[in-house]
């Protein structure tokens, strides 16, 4: 049986528990065994409109709404304090069919109940509770505001920007783990390391139905997938990197070098932000910088960047120049005539018309020169960020030939986000201690890429993205700050806001 048809057998029949409680009411017990019906019969209990009923068959929405109901049916009861109602939340499996069997529990309709005159502290305690409850549900499942802290997107979206992402788009996901201190993310606020979530409490990957599927070209909010594992001192660096370069052992006994060694579940890596270029199923090439998809060239995001030599005649960039052509990456001499610099192909078609400009190229890492930082880090593949591929993007279901010259590309895939035990002995593949010369995937699988082509830590240095680390979608800029300027002096980038995310 399949988990959404299990949660959906589960929601239709929820109301069975309640079975006794319908019956202290004045209905028939087994009113609350009918689809659909059971719930206008419970609205009717708490004296509720059934139009309330509208929020029932709205996705994420009907399981804070039967919550609610939960609420409503235990004040039914005389049960106004706090821990009564938290208590009938946390196990209404338990609650509800106590007081609908007790023979000291009674049935009272709300409305001629006598009135529950509540504290002030009680009041104000209610309020916050709300507002706190309310903004995280529309946080973990409708929207959530987002900054861009680096320049991976750049002139896509800036340094500096506030976005909205949308989570409804694709779908939003019931988080790994749900005890978490709110409108935070992996850290306590005021420390340094602390952990904001506890993890007694480990729910499985599900995703509520979305309005869309990802497209080719959309800018994507995912979990970072090498984030795993977290060398605290070093954060904004892959431990995978980082063992890779230092070696496992070192660092892994270092702490006063690179922190405790720490796993986040996959709700609490770290956000990143990227364009999606493939989708499952999709085979990826990268030739002198220009992607292919299944042999067919595709066309580069309009504000993209890239690196570029440029040499001049000695004279140097002065900030009113730079700032006119919005050139905000950092400049790097190699000498006293040419510098790299970061630039939009229409930025560098500027630059070459300067009389002071002598010439400019292309940076382009030459074809078969291998960068080891690069995935799926084997020199049998001599791939660099210029020049990769090509490389077939898993899609669920389908089942691929495993070899010994594969298996790099896609043994981070079956061991950690699939969770399979892999073993190689010399040429031999074991999964789940079974040999194994084939795979079938289980999710889809996405390749992420900053529009800012070589100022990015993306899917060509850590690989693939599962779906169950897709976030959601940018939706807008709804403002953007520029870092280096003062509120007076044009900090805030009027032409970037209310504008859409393309």
């Amino acid at each position: 049986m399949s988990l959404n048809l299990l949660l959906t057998l589960i929601f239709v029949f929820f109301p069975v528990i309640a079975w006794k409680n319908y019956e202290k009411a004045g209905h028939q017990g087994w009113k609350s065994v009918i689809p659909v019906y059971n719930y206008f019969i419970w609205l009717k209990i708490i004296e509720k409109p059934n139009w309330w009923f509208i929020f029932l068959v709205i996705p994420f929405f009907n399981a804070f709404m039967v919550m609610l109901m939960v609420v409503e049916m235990v004040k039914t009861y005389g049960k106004f304090r706090l821990v009564d109602e938290i208590i009938a939340v946390l196990f209404p499996f338990v609650y509800l069919p106590w007081l609908g069997f007790s023979a000291t529990e009674q049935y009272i309709p709300i409305s001629v109940r006598p009135k529950v005159k509540k504290t002030t502290t009680r009041e104000w305690v209610d309020a916050i509770l709300f507002a706190v409850i309310a903004a995280s549900i529309i946080r973990m499942f409708i929207f959530e505001m987002y900054t861009i802290p680096t320049s991976s997107m750049e002139k896509s979206l800036m340094v500096g920007d506030f976005l909205l992402v949308s989570k409804i788009a694709y779908g939003p996901k019931v988080p790994n783990t749900p005890l978490s201190f709110p409108f935070v993310h992996h850290t306590l606020p005021l420390t340094q390391y602390t952990k904001s979530f506890l993890e007694w409490i480990k729910l499985p990957y599900y995703r509520f139905p979305g309005f869309e599927k990802i497209k080719h070209g959309d800018v994507v909010v995912f979990n970072y997938p090498d984030g795993d594992t977290v060398a605290l001192k070093v954060q904004e660096d892959s431990y995978y990197r980082l063992v890779r370069e230092y070696g496992w052992n070192r660092v892994n006994s270092e702490p006063e070098t690179f922190g405790d060694i720490i796993s986040r579940p996959v709700d609490k890596r770290e956000n990143y932000i990227k364009r999606c270029i493939g989708l499952p199923g999709d085979t990826l090439q990268i030739i002198d910088q220009q992607v292919y998809l299944n042999r067919q060239i595709q066309t580069l995001p309009p504000h993209s960047q890239s690196t570029y030599r440029v040499r001049t005649d000695g004279s140097r960039f002065n900030s009113k120049l730079l700032s006119d052509l919005d050139i905000t990456e950092d400049i790097l001499p190699e000498d006293d005539v040419t510098f790299l610099m970061t630039l939009t192909k229409s930025t560098a078609e500027k630059l070459r018309q300067l009389p002071f400009v002598k010439g400019i190229e292309r940076e382009v890492s030459p074809k078969a020169q291998w960068s080891k930082d690069i995935f799926p880090y084997d020199s049998t593949y001599n791939w660099n960020r210029d020049n990769f591929g090509p490389i077939w993007i898993p899609k669920a279901g389908v089942t691929i030939p495993l070899n010994i010259k594969n298996i790099c590309l896609y043994k981070r895939i079956i061991s950690n986000y699939e969770r399979n035990n892999l073993v190689i002995k010399g040429n031999d593949i074991f999964i789940n201690g079974k040999p194994a010369k084939s795979y079938t995937f289980k999710m889809d699988y996405y390749w992420m890429m900053g529009d800012n082509r070589h100022n990015s830590a993306d899917s060509r240095y850590w690989g693939f993205v599962p779906l169950d680390h897709i976030v959601g979608k940018a939706s807008y800029v709804w403002l953007s700050l520029d870092k280096n300027k003062s509120l007076l002096g044009g900090k805030i980038r009027w032409s970037r806001m209310f504008r859409s995310v393309k």
